[in-house]
């Protein structure tokens, strides 16, 4: 396992989507790293750290299980953990099997399941760019993407950076998304497994009740994982913060107006 570190400060471990993508697109969070160690990991197969040889060992147990394993290489009693959007499904794995490493949990745009509500927003979302010049392009990509239409790394890399402009509203822009997606590289096996084996079956309703640790759950109003899901996740949790950024999309910390509350509310609940 491989993490890259910015600022100083008490330790934040920083688990991104995906499945597949390495850290780096978080950016550089520098708000955020003026008031914490971060700890950018790479998850297994992204970045710096290493495939599994087996295809199959994406499992979030499998991910759940290296994070505890980096918690025990840093020699802390207890972890403090952001997971976004994938990495916030790890983040509830991670937190409910390993309940007594939870220093303090910040699960960032993410979803206990996948509700109607959110299949819902993101074909909504879709929707909004219909008659764009780029829409017919951008969803072939997406339809490709889901059936599993890629044969490589380079492959599905491709297909994002041609569906991306539907991850955002029509207004946004894409240019910085994209440049991110080049960096942090795709990892065609972990999100081949994840839409095949886990994505239609996967409930942690049940898991975030095992979760006593103070919780953060932020999510931005626009993110099709909004305030709906946010909900769900807090009212499970014994312990939560709810957070709801007005104007904010599914990259709080990518966008140039909103990335500035999105660090200063994260650091202020890592503070107590």
């Amino acid at each position: 396992m491989a993490w890259r570190e910015a600022g100083s400060g008490e330790p934040l471990l920083l688990h991104p989507g995906g499945p597949g993508v390495s850290s780096v697109y978080f950016g550089d969070l520098a708000e955020l790293a003026s008031e914490r160690r971060l700890l950018l990991l790479d998850p297994r197969g992204t970045g710096e750290s290493d495939r599994p040889a087996d295809a199959a060992a994406f499992e979030l147990a499998d991910y759940a299980s290296d994070v505890e394993e980096v918690r025990r290489h840093l020699g802390l009693e207890r972890l403090d953990l952001l997971g976004h959007s994938h990495g916030g499904f790890v983040a509830i794995a991670w937190a409910s099997a390993y309940p007594q490493s939870v220093g303090r949990l910040v699960l960032a745009n993410t979803a206990a399941r996948f509700s109607e509500a959110i299949r819902a927003a993101r074909a909504a979302r879709v929707a909004a760019h219909e008659g764009q010049p780029y829409y017919a392009d951008a969803v072939e990509a997406l339809r490709l993407r889901a059936q599993g239409r890629y044969g490589s790394d380079a492959e599905l890399r491709e297909l994002y950076r041609r569906e991306a402009r539907l991850l955002l509203t029509p207004e946004s822009s894409v240019d910085g998304l994209r440049e991110l997606v080049d960096r942090a590289g795709a990892n065609a096996d972990a999100l081949r497994h994840f839409n095949e084996h886990i994505a239609s079956g996967m409930d942690q309703r049940a898991a975030l009740a095992r979760v006593d640790a103070p919780t953060l759950v932020i999510t931005g109003e626009l993110d099709p994982f909004g305030e709906s899901t946010a909900r769900e996740i807090a009212d499970a949790l014994p312990n939560a913060t709810l957070v709801l950024l007005a104007g904010a999309d599914h990259f709080p910390f990518l966008e140039p107006e909103n990335r500035a509350t999105w660090s200063q509310a994260v650091a202020h609940f890592l503070a107590g």
